[in-house]
């Protein structure tokens, strides 16, 4: 399939390699998972994507297709900030014919892809997020939508008396009332919590 749709990678069956879902976490770290023992992964000095660097993470989602001109000026305003990283993840095949009421995960038709823009050095989150705003008329609106494994606590939180709906719109849409619901049946003294867990409705 690969050849048939990119010919121009010249991608060959010893090129790829099938890993389970958790190995795949040592190839993100550029570790081998035929020689690396999956143990690494509790050992932060060896494994330190999540101890010696901290990082931020927000996200998008991008519904329509983004101009021309737009796209050049956010690649002059990435080249000019320093430690961002920006994954764009396209959608669509069999997700999108999954009705988005059908899992919690609602992120399904109508959209072209997500992205990720991953955030090194928290000295210049002054100017990442300036990147972020000016994404804004080009991503999904009203809410702005965003990915919840990419927990960013920018877009809300359910503490100090603050409204979930904010981030459980952006995360869940309308599916969100109905998790609650799920949450006070078997949470409803919200035990399992976070800055931005589901909270029961008693909340």
């Amino acid at each position: 399939m690969m050849n048939q749709q990119f010919p121009e990678m010249g991608l060959e069956e010893k090129d790829c390699v099938e890993t389970s879902w958790v190995e795949t976490t040592l190839l993100w770290q550029d570790m081998d998972p035929k020689k690396t023992n999956l143990t690494e992964l509790l050992n932060r000095k060896t494994y330190p994507a999540f101890g010696i660097f901290p990082f931020k993470v927000k996200s998008d989602y991008v519904k329509t297709s983004i101009p021309k001109l737009a796209l050049e000026d956010l690649w002059k305003k990435a080249n000019q900030t320093g430690d961002l990283v920006m994954q764009w993840s396209p959608y669509g095949g069999k997700m999108s014919q999954i009705p988005e009421s059908d899992t919690p995960f609602p992120h399904r038709a109508g959209y072209k892809f997500k992205i990720q823009y991953w955030y090194y050095d928290s000295g210049t989150l002054v100017d990442l997020q300036k990147v972020y705003d000016f994404m804004a008329p080009y991503v999904s609106q009203s809410p702005r939508e965003a990915f919840l494994n990419y927990r960013d606590l920018d877009i809300g939180t359910n503490r100090n008396g603050k409204d979930p709906n904010v981030f459980g719109a952006k995360y869940f849409k309308g599916n969100f009332e109905r998790l609650r619901k799920v949450k006070t049946e078997f949470d409803p003294d919200n035990f399992f919590r976070n800055e931005q867990s589901i909270p029961p409705l008693s909340a």
